[in-house]
């Protein structure tokens, strides 16, 4: 998909979402930096045209933006796919909706020192991203590639203890998202999500040792406060699929 096309599905989400009283204020957005801050910069210009005006807050980490949203000091963010928003709700107890879908990066492996993951030798440390939905993310891609298997019940939330089968030994090494592209010097392979692995001036359709297919349940969404998702400063409800 284009830069275009999502940054145009970005800001039909942010008008359709915004009401009357939006008009007359300024919306807040937390993004984190890379391209979901790139989308965002776009849909503004974009936005604006409909009368939208737009702050883009950006994070470098998966944490802030729902923490800042939850708080009330922003009233939108745009980074994180359902699963992750799910995660962080059941944690953290927030009291926050999606509205709608924006646009899927496929989380890739990447390695300095290897050109597939078939060909990591016994016992090589793999880095995988420690919040949980994203670490089962990672790990269903590393069974897809037959590098381990999980317990048919693992799902989209499996962790290391769902590993059934784990043939070359392989150590996984669980670190924070952020961190995942500055660990391909110490580990054998890493997987690195498409906003990181950009930061990181990685290409994934060139990079990449292995990917997930774009037709996944990993796509990113746009999130307000559930309050202002029925009743609050002039939000309501809507859905956009892509």
């Amino acid at each position: 998909m284009s830069l275009h096309r999502r940054t145009l599905l970005l800001s039909a989400l942010l008008v359709a979402v915004a009401g009357p009283a939006a008009a007359q204020e300024t919306i807040k957005i937390a993004v984190t930096a890379g391209p979901h801050a790139q989308i965002a910069e776009v849909a503004k210009k974009v936005a604006e045209r409909d009368g939208l005006k737009l702050q883009i807050v950006e994070f470098n980490d998966y944490i802030q933006p729902n923490a800042a949203l939850d708080a009330g000091d922003v009233q939108a963010n745009s980074y994180q796919h359902l699963p992750f928003l799910q995660s962080q709700i059941q944690a953290r107890g927030y009291r926050i909706s999606a509205v709608g879908y924006t646009v899927t990066f496929p989380m890739g492996f990447y390695s300095k020192r290897y050109k597939s993951l078939a060909d990591l030798p016994a016992g090589a440390k793999v880095g995988i991203q420690n919040d949980p939905s994203n670490s089962g993310r990672a790990l269903a891609l590393l069974q897809k590639y037959g590098v381990i298997k999980l317990k048919p019940s693992a799902g989209i939330s499996a962790t290391v203890q769902d590993v059934v089968e784990n043939p070359k030994k392989i150590q996984i090494v669980q670190v924070e998202a952020a961190q995942l592209p500055r660990s391909l010097d110490d580990l054998d392979a890493s997987a690195i999500n498409t906003n990181y692995a950009v930061q990181a001036k990685l290409v994934p359709t060139r990079d990449a040792i292995a990917i997930e297919d774009p037709k996944n349940p990993y796509a990113n969404l746009l999130a307000v406060r559930s309050e202002d998702n029925f009743t609050g400063r002039g939000f309501k409800r809507f859905r956009y699929n892509i």
